[in-house]
């Protein structure tokens, strides 16, 4: 098992010399033994299950590449219909050149509508366009002369250089708990599957909880399978946690719930949270990512909701450590 953090790239009010911890808690989880860092991408405000706005995702990741050395850096995910491939080909050329191709290329189609609007992109063309930006961006990555030519994007020609490895490419989606506030279908779109199938890795939702994450992953090896794809393929999960080493279940709940809030919207209920984050006593936490290791996760990103050092190191001691050498479910 395997786990990597994400970067507390979220802007809150009152947050003090917030790019200098961003860069101390880069170097930290690496020294810590954190396999990756890894980054949330919205481009404007979304307001609707956040409570924060984030920095630009390839930008941040190049400046904590900066002061790393060995761990990689991903997205989950970065939403491509909202971006030009011969923009973001050059964006990821330059992050995966500058950082000696560490990049994961975790994408996905995104599901804030303004989000699209204020990009020109119209929601219903999201699935299309992603299939042809990442298309697009591969091939641009690869090598010179590229030609393109789909519904949206044409290329004629088009160099864009550095030239490098081409980086994994991790395709999220899939099932989620169903709830009446969320914004996208709960179960897994057959467009979804056919780029999961293609890609190198699947990132599970945070909100699919272990029973929906084994079926999902029973679809898509059966899918891999019939489409003949034997190349390896890490099966990832994103959530959200925060540690209490102490304290009364109450008492743990109740600062759990504080700091759920201060990222994390309240447009869903606390009961829904629980289900499909991992708050909870440290047994509790355990167990639940026990559970997702026992449905075929073998690779976790953990949101710590701060920049504090702390909780790193929390997550170091009771987290990583006790899974490092925990296989995955075949």
């Amino acid at each position: 098992m395997k786990f990597g953090v994400f970067l507390p790239s979220f802007l809150q009010a009152g947050a003090e010399n917030h790019p200098q911890r961003l860069r101390d808690f880069a170097r930290h989880a690496e020294e810590l033994g954190f396999d990756s860092l890894w980054i949330t991408d919205h481009i404007i405000t979304a307001h609707r299950f956040y409570s924060v706005s984030w920095l630009d995702a390839l930008i941040t990741l190049s400046h904590v590449a900066a002061v790393t050395e060995r761990v990689r850096l991903g997205t989950s995910i970065l939403i491509l219909p909202v971006r030009q491939p011969a923009v973001l080909a050059k964006e990821i050329a330059t992050l995966h050149y500058l950082s000696g191709e560490r990049y994961i290329f975790g994408v996905g189609t995104g599901w804030y509508g303004p989000e699209f609007e204020a990009a020109g992109v119209r929601k219903e063309e999201r699935g299309r366009r992603t299939d042809e930006v990442l298309a697009a961006t591969i091939d641009l990555l690869t090598g010179p002369d590229v030609r393109f030519h789909g519904r949206y994007y044409q290329l004629d020609g088009v160099t864009v250089e550095p030239h490098v490895t081409p980086p994994p490419v991790w395709a999220a989606g899939g099932s989620q708990l169903p709830h009446e506030r969320s914004p996208e279908r709960p179960e897994m779109h057959p467009n979804v599957l056919r780029r999961i199938v293609r890609a190198d890795g699947w990132i599970a939702r945070p909100t699919c909880p272990p029973d929906l994450i084994a079926s999902d992953l029973r679809t898509i090896r059966q899918a891999r399978e019939a489409a003949g794809e034997t190349r390896p393929f890490t099966v990832a999960h994103e959530n959200f946690t925060w540690i209490e080493e102490s304290g009364s279940k109450d008492d743990i709940t109740a600062e759990q719930r504080r700091r759920f809030a201060r990222v994390v919207s309240d447009e869903r209920p606390w009961e829904y949270i629980d289900a499909v984050y991992m708050p909870g006593t440290i047994d509790e936490i355990q167990r639940k990512v026990q559970a997702r290791v026992d449905a075929g996760v073998e690779y976790m990103m953990l949101h710590t909701l701060t920049p504090d050092l702390e909780q790193l190191d929390l997550i170091a001691r009771h987290i990583v450590r006790p899974f490092a050498d925990v296989p995955a479910a075949v």
